[in-house]
């Protein structure tokens, strides 16, 4: 069903919500979502939006992810498109395979600038702006009236333009007249803005219905991240109530859930808006406490993380559209795990196992796996097009050249790689934040491998124990305490990658894991086929043991193939021929990305002592 259709049926005092998902990078982060979008279909929302990677880089999942959630769980589904570095025809080719799909409903996007590009350049050229697209789709007769087409909108201003309000409202015009039927907006935090943007979209004569996008809050970093990333204004209340609780992740979450309670609130009641549209991160937990926290999911007495007292029987809580309002009743806290995902063991685990990822490697069995970057450490996954992205996380060309300037030897590189560490520059293309505090703790260490021409780009400390509002090392909830295994990942030339293998083999008696791997898919280690390395984890009352950052062979190859293309992005910002891009890519193609993990994490220079002891 159209989107729009359904919308006329709802109002302030009957609001609706829908849902956004992206495609899990991985087979078994795909199949955990499914059984998550199973509880939260319970929730009955109005729709699911299905994000697209950039130049139909996750073509393939996006379509299959919106043809279970359109056909198999019966929630009209909207499905994301961009033309950003899509080739002539791929646009063609998605509305057919969504029309196939019994999909009814499109998020026309112009999308962002491929990473690493500075400026958008089409590939297609009848497609240069959002506008575009959708006069497109209205000129084909065989989807005109198929498809209801949303467009985006940046009640903060796009990262664009974001001093010209005016120029931004304009564009929307532009794609509202050129057929687009409703309007969902990037996130933001400013319910006063956000209202007064609305009163001068419609004073511009555009009438469609206005979905604005809630994001809750996740984590302290991820939010900074986000709203810089996406120009978004936060108001002074927010970042006051935020900063005293910054290093508690539970209370940022829990805060998350009541900012979000309160701003839809005032939405719906103040401003007459019929309904919001929820990123979730493919998270399920905060989005459900948002929803509960309005009642609107037809739940008044749930209680988180309690046993009812008459606990329902596998088949009363199976999910069918016949059910779907019932179920929803006894609350998604209490609807029971789908056996076979990851999650099984603590009671209301499947919606919260991964609701504390910490750094770059999450595990690669959660839905939330390859979400860019999101929670404050370096990107590993698919580049998701969603309303939330409005730019790209990767430095821009003027960043890089102005901190990197113009490498053209080996020493240049390791200079480069040593002003990093020493803080006299501020980024990398494989850090594109400062040297963080934890890093700090063991910079002697990171500078003595870096001088040797092992290029530093991912490392922690090993913690034994430490407070979880530790304000350098600490994550999750208070009152628990956090552990680290030394680790650290480095670029190399192959003959060093014997030398590691060999002292692995020699010295490592059992403690050390590592993998390698180069550009062309050469791969090494000894890591047990299926082994699962936990390198963070928490110890948090009431909970069962939370292992946030896992190393395996599929996350890391997953990293490796993003940590290569950086080489390759890097290089093009340099002339054709020119000293810097040769150099740039002599590494890309014959240096290996390395990664260790030393297992006594009770001895903070065991790491350290097993790489660098000469002896």
């Amino acid at each position: 069903m159209k989107v729009t259709d359904k919308i006329k049926a709802h109002g302030p005092s009957n609001p609706f919500y829908t849902f956004e998902f992206f495609p899990p990078r991985t087979d078994q982060g795909f199949e955990n979502l499914i059984s998550r979008i199973s509880r939260l279909s319970a929730l009955n929302p109005l729709a699911v939006s299905i994000t697209w990677g950039a130049g139909g880089s996750t073509k393939d999942r996006s379509l299959d992810l919106a043809g279970v959630t359109q056909a198999e769980y019966g929630l009209d589904t909207v499905l994301h498109l961009t033309c950003t570095n899509m080739e002539q025809g791929m646009v063609d080719d998605a509305l057919k395979a969504a029309k196939d799909r019994g999909i009814e409903n499109i998020l026309a996007l112009r999308g962002d600038p491929p990473r690493g590009e500075e400026e958008w350049i089409p590939t297609d050229p009848r497609f240069t702006h959002g506008a575009d697209l959708v006069s497109y789709i209205r000129s084909l007769p065989e989807y005109s009236s198929q498809f209801c087409i949303g467009v985006a909108a940046y009640p903060d201003g796009h990262t664009g333009h974001l001093n010209d309000q005016q120029a931004e409202i304009d564009f929307l015009k532009a794609k509202v007249d050129a057929g687009a039927d409703f309007i969902v907006t990037q996130l933001f935090y400013d319910v006063d803005g956000f209202l007064k943007w609305v009163q001068k979209v419609r004073g511009a004569g555009i009438t469609v219905p206005i979905i604005p996008g809630i994001m809750p809050i996740q984590t302290y970093s991820s939010f900074l991240r986000l709203t810089k990333l996406c120009g978004t204004r936060v108001p002074d209340s927010v970042m006051n109530a935020l900063d005293p609780i910054r290093h508690d992740d539970q209370l940022v979450k829990d805060y998350g859930v009541k900012l979000a309670v309160e701003m839809i609130k005032r939405l719906t009641t103040e401003g007459g808006i019929p309904g919001v549209h929820l990123c979730t991160l493919n998270l399920e937990k905060s989005v459900q406490r948002v929803l509960e926290g309005l009642k609107w999911t037809g739940s008044t007495e749930i209680i988180h993380n309690k046993l009812i007292e008459e606990a329902p029987t596998q088949s009363d809580l199976a999910v069918t559209p016949s059910n779907a309002t019932s179920s929803a009743k006894i609350g998604l806290a209490n609807l029971p795990v789908v056996e076979g995902e990851a999650g099984r063991g603590e009671l209301n685990n499947a919606a919260t196992w991964d609701d504390f990822p910490n750094g770059r490697f999450g595990d690669f069995k959660s839905p939330a796996f390859g979400s860019s970057g999101l929670w404050g450490g370096p990107a590993i996954g698919v580049r998701n097009i969603s309303l939330y992205q409005a730019a790209t996380d990767a430095p821009k060309h003027a960043e890089i050249i102005s901190q990197c300037g113009h490498p053209r030897t080996l020493d240049d590189l390791t200079a480069i790689f040593l002003s990093y560490l020493h803080s006299k520059i501020l980024m990398t293309p494989f850090s594109p934040a400062p040297l963080s505090p934890e890093s700090l703790m063991i910079l002697p260490h990171l500078e003595r491998l870096t001088r040797r021409g092992w290029w530093t780009v991912g490392s922690q400390p090993a913690v034994d124990g430490a407070s979880s509002s530790d304000e350098v090392v600490g994550w999750g909830p208070r009152a628990g305490y956090v552990f680290q295994k030394g680790f650290v990942e480095f670029f190399c030339k192959a003959e060093e990658v014997d030398a590691v293998e060999h002292r692995v083999s020699e010295r490592g008696d059992g403690w050390v894991h590592w993998f390698a791997a180069n550009k062309d898919g050469e791969f090494r280690g000894n890591v047990p086929e299926g082994g699962r390395n936990a390198v963070t984890w928490g110890v948090f009352p009431g909970q069962e043991i939370a292992q946030t950052t896992i190393i395996e062979r599929e996350s890391f190859l997953s990293w490796k193939e993003e940590a290569f293309s950086i080489w390759s992005e890097w290089a093009s910002l340099y002339r054709p021929q020119s000293e810097e891009r040769r150099l740039l890519e002599s590494v890309q193609n014959e240096r290996w990305l390395v990664s260790i993990v030393h297992h006594d994490y009770r001895d903070p220079q065991a790491l350290w002592t097993f790489l660098c002891d000469e002896t």
